[in-house]
């Protein structure tokens, strides 16, 4: 799909599934590879795939003005998981369901195990294992498990989750909030389908 004047970039080395979709500003490496169902769109910013990456069933990629996508060399993004303005380093491996958030690094060779999460404006260590259904967060990201919401929240706060993802303060109303991602999101009515060929 172009999306504001801007084409998705293919290599003939790729593939891309009949039913997955290009959207904008997006750039896919030598050999790489996005399958059935996957969305990789570039909202205002960039989709960058590294070389014989592979996007599996249903995943999301999505890139930002302040933060683009950018997934490196030999990475797997896993099916169902979301990398949403997220820095991926090379043979980073992302597992079903797992959600990067913007501003967020995944250093190279980490992986991210099933619906596991790294969060805003953090950074995952290269190598770091981060545990099925766990959240990393902070620079350097600490680890944690789901029953320890209290100690995650004591540093999650300070990563400005609706500042990051939304560009409002913490405590906007819904009914705002909803009504500028409505206008935000209004701007793919004038997106148009591109011959493949």
């Amino acid at each position: 799909m172009e999306h504001r004047g801007r084409r998705p970039v293919v290599p003939a080395s790729a593939y891309v599934a009949p039913s997955a979709v290009l959207c904008g500003a997006v750039i896919l490496g030598e050999g790489s590879r996005v399958l059935h169902g996957a969305v990789l769109t570039a909202e205002n910013g960039e989709v960058r795939l590294g070389e014989n990456s592979v996007v599996m069933e249903n995943a999301l990629v999505r890139g930002r003005a302040d933060h683009p996508a950018v997934i490196g060399d030999a990475v797997l993004v896993g099916p169902h998981a979301h990398v949403n303005g997220a820095t991926v380093e090379d043979e980073v491996f992302i597992a079903t369901g797992a959600a990067l958030f913007p501003g967020s690094v995944a250093g190279a060779g980490a992986e991210l195990r099933i619906n596991s999460v790294l969060h805003v404006n953090s950074r995952l260590a290269a190598g770091t294992v981060l545990p099925i259904g766990w959240i990393a967060a902070g620079d350097p990201a600490q680890l944690f498990s789901p029953d320890r919401h209290e100690e995650l929240w004591q540093v999650q706060r300070e990563l400005d989750f609706p500042g990051t993802v939304y560009g409002v303060p913490r405590g906007t109303p819904m009914r705002e909030l909803m009504a500028r991602q409505s206008e935000y999101y209004g701007a793919h009515v004038t997106d148009r389908a591109v011959d493949p060929g």
